[in-house]
Order: structure tokens, then sequence, then C-alpha cells
């Protein structure tokens, strides 16, 4: 049997790749109907094609018998979840730790200044030709709550700590002891909430997130609080967060939808105080030479049978 790669990057382009391997280009293409570079039943190591639609990522996967690991170029996994149980035991899905966090945490900054200090009026006001002045919010002296307190919510606190906060909460699955501080678990939100001046969402989309951000979650935030996500858009429950910032009470910046993209004529795109931007958090020119280096390491880490980096979970196990 042929030990096939699959990669979304053309190999040639991607220095280091270990030897004895076979590896073929495969990004399901611009329409999502590319043919498979070879039969995906000789696939060992499947990097799951990025920025494309789910059900493209996932429609090798009943074929993939001899599969052992499928890796993602993207922080979450939900997408390709779908077709896990299409797949043998003990198949490791890994993520994409450490490719997204710098880009990701530089977008939440971008969406939350920007929001504060009303830049997308004074856009609005310049192609107008218009000058507009007057106070705005400041970044300093807030208080900001991160939802998910993983890589990327520790890698948003790395840049928030120049801007003078009141202070940062941190709040995750469970509850552990960093070098920065407390991390809070799930179960705090509803004390922690009404305190904070931002509510930054950077948690993985699971069971437990699921339409985390409801009608009551909202209720609980501050009069005149910042909801940003970058985290997955069916983390937030779409018709409670429109009647908040319609009503003026909440405003929200938002890379990620739900639905997703969203369409022509969908009121969030018109909603007041919404600042949205399309899921454009991890694509940036970070992205490239930071995802060619996880590659390289994990093939190498796979040739060489040393534990896999980033695994998030293993086909056959607690049920899955």
């Amino acid at each position: 049997m042929t030990a096939d790669v699959w990669l979304p990057i053309p190999p040639d382009e991607i220095d280091g790749l270990p030897e004895g391997l076979n590896y073929l280009f495969w990004d399901g293409g611009d329409d999502g109907g590319q043919e498979f570079p070879a039969d995906p039943a000789d696939c060992v190591f499947y990097v799951v094609p990025y920025m494309k639609p789910a059900a493209l990522g996932t429609r090798p996967m009943p074929r993939m018998r001899a599969v052992r690991v499928v890796q993602t170029l993207s922080a979450g996994t939900d997408h390709v979840e779908a077709g896990l149980k299409d797949l043998p035991a003990g198949v490791r899905l890994c993520n994409a730790r450490g490719v997204h966090e710098a880009s990701t945490a530089e977008l939440t900054l971008t969406l939350v200044l920007a929001s504060l200090r009303g830049i997308p009026d004074f856009v609005r006001a310049q192609d107008r030709g218009e000058w507009q002045g007057g106070f705005r919010p400041a970044l300093a002296d807030k208080t900001v709550l991160i939802v998910g307190y993983g890589s990327i919510g520790a890698a948003i606190e790395d840049r928030l700590a120049p801007f003078e906060l009141a202070r940062v909460a941190r709040v995750a699955r469970s509850g552990r002891t960093t070098a920065r501080g407390p991390v809070h678990p799930l179960t705090d939100l509803p004390s922690l909430l009404p305190e904070a001046d931002v509510v930054v969402l950077s948690t993985p989309l699971t069971e437990a997130t699921r339409g985390l951000v409801n009608a009551d979650f909202l209720a609980r935030m501050k009069d005149g609080a910042l909801l940003v996500n970058v985290a997955r858009g069916a983390v937030v429950d779409t018709k409670a967060l429109l009647a908040e910032v319609e009503s003026g009470r909440l405003t929200a910046a938002l890379d990620v939808t739900d639905p997703e993209p969203l369409p022509p004529g969908h009121p969030l795109w018109h909603a007041p105080g919404v600042l949205i931007s399309p899921h454009v958090g991890g694509p940036t020119s970070a992205f490239l030479p930071r995802a060619k280096r996880l590659l390289t390491g994990q093939l190498h880490r796979f040739v060489n049978q040393e534990p896999l980096a980033n695994v998030v979970l293993t086909t056959g196990a607690s049920g899955v």
C-alpha cells in the first residue's frame, strides 16, 4: 500500500518534508469539485483544506480506511468532526495550535479599538467629506473578559497588556491558575459578565459552547458593553444579539457570524453598533510560514513514531 500524505499546500513549496512518504496536493479546488489526487484508501496523513466548506473537507473521509492522522490548519476542528464517525479507530485529530494566535489576537485588538473609537463612523464620514469630532470610549481603564482562555485567549491578553486596563478576567472550561492570574470556570460567568466593559469570545465550538451567548448571557452584560466574537458564529444566538444591539444597549464586533457567510440583506449587516469582518482572523501573511512549520514538524514526528503535537482527540476513545 502507498503511504500517501494529502496536503492543501503544494509539497514542493514546503521545505524539510521527511522522506519516505508520497506527498500529494489537494485543496478541493475553488468550487469544491476537484477530483481526488489518488485513492483516499491509500492516505495515511490527511491535512484538511483550509478555509473551505465543511462538506468538502469531510468528503474523502469515508474512504480513508488507512488514515492515521487528520490535521486541520485551523484552531477549531468542529468543521471536520462530522466525518470522524467514518474513520477507523485510533485516528488522531490534530488542530493548528501555534499557527493562528498572533493573527487572531491582532484582529481582536483591531475590532476592539475600532469599535470603541468609532472608526467605522469616521470612514463613513470621510466618504461623505464630513469632519466629525467628539468624545469616544477608550480602552484604557476598561475591564475585559476573555471567554475561552486557550492559546488564542492568552495571545489576546498579551496584546492587551500595554493598554492600561483596569482588569482582565479569564474564563475557560475549567478553572486554573496562570502566571497572569486566575482562570475562572464557565460556571463563574454569571458573576463576571456584569463587570465587563468588553467581552471577547475565543472559545472553541463544542456542545457546551454552542449558543452559550444567549439572551440570559447578554442580559447580564452591562449597558454599553461591547461583545467581540473571534470564536465561531454558533457560539452566539444571533436573534438574541440582534435584540440587544437594535435596542442600542450593547454593541458588537463580529469576525464570525451565524449564519456564515452572512447573506445579503441579513439584519446584522445594518444593525446599529455592529462591526463585521468576514472571518479573517487567521488568513494573513503570518499563516503560510507557520502552517508549513507545523506540517513539517508533525510529519517528522509521524515518520519517527514520536508523539504528535496538538492532538484534540483519538477516534474510538470515549465514544468518539
